[in-house]
């Protein structure tokens, strides 16, 4: 059987399919490499990003983080569309704005209105472009419940001039997410209670169900703007927002996929 740890990080993401897919990560080990200096300087290497996944030892290492705007039907009705006309809105992340449950993230810079997302999170096993819907679910890992923190006073100015997501949507700590939970385990969500509480007070509550685009097809319009590959982290739309401050502690959870909690320093 081949090692994926033998691979390379490029050859391990295209060999994602494999059944063999998740990789120990060893942490702080006294044989990894010293980095090497470069001009002067030793530059780390690469902290590898991965999250954890239920009932393994072993970590599901990060390529990339995907994200789907505008996808309950809640959303739609607060801004005035109509989902029948509006076709799905995807933006990115930084990989290293993973968080892992029960960490404590920090209030971000530059906003006054920081916002909660919990979200149904897709772990990609492998992929490739232009992925049909009707073989999206072949390419998915499993899922988890995550939260995409927003600062959503800097996504509405970017959204009322024309400009980029990115600074409202890709910055430190922003992308929370649980352990995994492979759909050898669960097999694959497409129902189930999704809900956010603040501080013990529930602030939003709705239903996978709910959803207007279903993971198949948000994997298939996806794959048909940039190529997946194994490690992509699909974020698929929240059913509401909501404002959190410094010494709140929020726990996101969805039915049959167990929950994350997260505070904010």
């Amino acid at each position: 059987m081949i090692d994926p740890r033998n691979l390379g990080r490029r050859g391990f993401l295209k060999f994602g399919a494999a059944a063999s897919f998740a990789t120990p990560v060893a942490v702080g080990s006294s044989a990894e490499p010293k980095p090497a200096p470069f001009d002067g300087y030793a530059f780390p290497p690469p902290a590898e990003i991965s999250l954890p996944i239920v009932g393994s030892d072993r970590r599901f290492p990060v390529r990339r983080i995907h994200g789907l705007g505008r996808n309950y039907p809640a959303l739609f009705r607060e801004q005035g569309l109509d989902p029948k006309t509006s076709p799905p809105i995807f933006f990115s992340k930084h990989r290293d704005a993973i968080v892992q449950d029960g960490d404590t993230i920090r209030y971000p810079l530059l906003t006054k209105e920081f916002r909660h997302e919990v979200e149904l999170v897709v772990l990609m096993k492998s992929g490739g472009a232009k992925i049909p819907a009707e073989e999206a679910l072949d390419h998915v890992y499993g899922y988890a419940v995550g939260l995409d923190m927003t600062r959503w006073d800097l996504l509405q100015d970017a959204k009322n001039h024309g400009g980029p997501w990115e600074f409202g949507k890709s910055f430190d700590e922003a992308a929370p997410c649980a352990a995994i939970r492979p759909v050898s385990k669960v097999g694959h969500v497409n129902a189930g209670k999704i809900k956010i509480d603040v501080n013990g007070q529930t602030r939003v509550e709705a239903d996978l169900r709910d959803m207007i685009w279903k993971v198949p097809d948000i994997i298939s319009h996806l794959s048909a703007a940039v190529a997946l590959e194994a490690g992509d982290v699909i974020y698929t739309g929240t059913p509401g927002t909501g404002l959190v401050n410094s010494g709140d502690r929020m726990v996101g959870e969805i039915e049959g996929l167990g929950s994350i909690t997260i505070a904010i320093a």
